[in-house]
């Protein structure tokens, strides 16, 4: 469990910060980068859930904002060859396929597109696009993070990331009538 009873530290005043099996890091070391974006995707989260409380949708999102700590402290716990006195939190495969059923659960009731979606239509909608963005650039945070050769992030990571920004996108046309709000690209309209 964790415990807070102090928030401010000064440890981090010299610019680096703390990784959950120890070491410290520069903040703008990439790991801590996509920990950090993964923090946003969260925030923007708990921004669209302003506008869907009692739905149902709105439980999803709560589930996937506690997923989403899971995630960062998969990311902020570093692979070492020395033992831990815990068991690391890890993201499952479990929580990848739970996304992906929540997916198929809220596509079923859309209408396939047509075109390209512009981000809008409903403020949920619009908040949930805002969501989908910084969840993806999340990803290629991490994705660039697992090309370095002194780095290790699971797999499982790089799926919940990518299935989480496809649930935005549909938690979006859910939320905006079930499509029937959508805002639709037409290409070169403004020729």
């Amino acid at each position: 469990m964790v415990v807070l009873n102090r928030i401010y530290t000064r440890t981090g005043d010299k610019g680096t910060t703390a990784l959950a099996a120890g070491g410290r890091r520069l903040k703008h070391d990439l790991r801590i980068e996509a920990f950090g974006t993964v923090d946003e995707a969260n925030a923007c989260i708990g921004m669209a859930r302003l506008h869907m409380q009692g739905q149902t949708i709105d439980a999803m999102l709560s589930r996937i904002q506690n997923d989403l700590f899971d995630l960062g402290a998969d990311l902020a716990t570093v692979e070492t060859d020395k033992p831990l006195p815990y068991k690391p939190l890890r993201i499952t495969q479990g929580q990848v396929d739970r996304l992906e059923q929540e997916i198929d659960t809220l596509n079923a009731d859309l209408a396939p597109l047509r075109s390209f979606v512009l981000p809008g239509g409903t403020p949920a909608a619009a908040a949930l696009h805002l969501a989908r963005t910084v969840c993806r650039r999340a990803e290629r945070n991490v994705v660039e993070l697992m090309q370095k050769p002194d780095e290790t992030v699971s797999q499982e990571v790089v799926k919940y990331l990518n299935r989480l920004s496809d649930f935005l996108f549909v938690a979006s046309r859910h939320v905006n009538d079930k499509g029937a709000l959508d805002v639709l690209w037409v290409p070169g309209q403004n020729r």
